[in-house]
């Protein structure tokens, strides 16, 4: 079958491809930016890739008028859009209305929990959502889940770093709220299973795992199997606001997805049950097993995507080849090359610069600016990298957002998503066995002028020690 897969660089979309390829199906990866989709699908005869962004009914012409199935995997946990609810309903529209144009029989939409008389402002919208997709020309089959833990997703992230850097945890009381968590394996057995299956046309199904528990469970459970002792207060005092600058401060996610999160953790997420597990063959393992495959999967280095990779964990909130061609006028910069005797590993060193590896000098200026920014509502340093070796266009690294990754052009662009009075990239780039280092800055205003004049002392620092580390190989 010819499978259309919306949010083909998303969290689920991401792990959902391959399966789909693996079942002998065509798939056409829809994403507003192609350059963020992985690299290896130019290679792959039975992948597709087009530009559809769903706000642009203009782009969606691209869509191939013979699909025979649709995954609409298009979510956002962005509060940073006052008429969040009516540009969720607008995706839908727009792709509905294209779909109806086509050939396709059936539309597989994931989306979340909502049997409680009080939902939150993201399930509400999910909701609409599901509304809006109904159709007489397609059979639609919703899947609504809840927490989905596996590794890289921000539920899994995030309570690994309350867990591994709290002892003590003084928590706001929505930790005693429950919910139903399912692990992502589980999740696409349900989205692979339905592809094509005429028993689940035309129906909706809460997907879940086999334990009610509530979120603070959740935490000393994942303790336990980390081997560390953990004690937790909840406490009524924590409004909303306080509990989202919590999780800000405390864990990676940023401040915009922990309003989104605390908004839906203070409504229970009870799934109804169903005869969906004996239709598509589908046993639910446990949260214990859940969080122990998701360990496998990052001791091996096998992450095959994160939320952290997502656009909502950062400032960067367009294409990412917008950024690509830097900027000279009115900008001042910071270039360095140096002689280089091995290119490849000095490469190799490159694409493993940031997270765990550090930037191989001036660590604690590095750090102390990640403070900083996260002090200012920046990211700071806690994203990190999702594969130690491995980069590819749109990854997060730390606080700066991969706009190019070449290694056969033997380039690396980023683009900075921390706090700043402008904008600013970061370029290495080897030609004739040099090394080519350049620090680019546009400022914004007097302030932006005044910031590069303070930090520039700092600047010479640490590029010329980082390059100096770099040029080694």
């Amino acid at each position: 079958m010819k499978v259309l897969v919306t949010g083909a660089t998303g969290y689920i979309g991401k792990r959902l491809i391959p399966l789909l390829i693996n079942e002998g199906h065509d798939v056409v990866c829809a994403a507003r930016d192609p350059m963020r989709t992985d690299p290896h699908y130019a290679d792959e005869e039975h992948i597709e890739v087009i530009e559809a962004d769903f706000l642009k009914p203009e782009t969606l012409k691209n869509i191939p008028g013979d699909i025979d199935i649709a995954f609409y995997l298009i979510h956002s946990m962005s509060n940073s859009s006052n008429d969040f609810k009516a540009l969720e309903e607008e995706c839908a529209v727009n792709f509905k209305a294209q779909l109806e144009q086509t050939a396709v029989k059936q539309v597989i939409y994931l989306s979340g929990i909502t049997n409680d008389d009080k939902i939150s402002k993201h399930l509400s919208s999910r909701k609409l959502v599901e509304d809006t997709l109904q159709s007489d020309h397609y059979a639609l089959t919703v899947f609504k889940a809840g927490i989905i833990v596996g590794s890289g997703s921000s539920s899994f992230e995030i309570i690994r770093d309350l867990v591994e850097k709290l002892p003590v945890m003084i928590a706001p009381r929505w930790l005693n709220t429950r919910t139903q968590p399912i692990a992502v394996r589980d999740v696409l057995a349900y989205l692979k299973g339905a592809v094509g299956n005429e028993d689940v046309y035309n129906n909706s199904y809460d997907i879940f795992g086999p334990e009610v528990m509530t979120y603070k469970d959740m935490l000393l459970q994942f303790a336990r199997k980390r081997g560390l002792k953990r004690y937790i207060l909840t406490v009524p005092i924590m409004t909303p606001r306080l509990s989202s600058y919590w999780l800000y401060f405390v864990t990676s996610t940023s401040y915009k997805l922990a309003r989104s999160l605390v908004d839906s953790m203070n409504i229970e997420i009870i799934g109804k049950p169903s005869d969906i597990n004996t239709i598509l063959g589908v046993n639910p393992i446990s949260y214990d097993e859940a969080v122990e495959r998701a360990f496998i999967k990052i001791e091996q280095n096998e992450i095959i995507s994160s939320w952290k990779d997502s656009f909502v964990s950062g400032r960067l909130e367009h294409k990412a080849y917008k950024y690509v061609n830097v900027p000279t006028y009115g900008c001042f910069s910071d270039s360095k090359a140096r002689p280089i005797q091995s290119e490849t590993q000095v490469m190799n060193k490159i694409w493993s610069i940031g997270g765990e590896n550090g930037w191989y000098y001036g660590t604690f200026l590095w750090r102390l600016r990640g403070k900083l920014d996260k002090l200012f509502g920046g990211i700071g340093l806690r994203r990190g990298r999702t594969n130690p070796d491995k980069l590819e266009v749109g990854d997060a690294l730390d606080f700066w957002r991969v706009i190019f990754a070449d290694k056969e052009k033997k380039k690396l662009l980023l683009y900075a998503e921390m706090k700043l009075p402008g904008e600013a990239w970061l370029e290495f780039k080897i030609e004739n066995h040099t090394l080519h280092q350049t620090a680019t800055f546009r400022p914004k205003g007097i302030a932006g002028r005044l910031y590069w004049y303070l930090v520039t002392p700092f600047h010479w620092f640490v590029f010329n020690g980082m390059i100096n580390k770099l040029a080694k190989g």
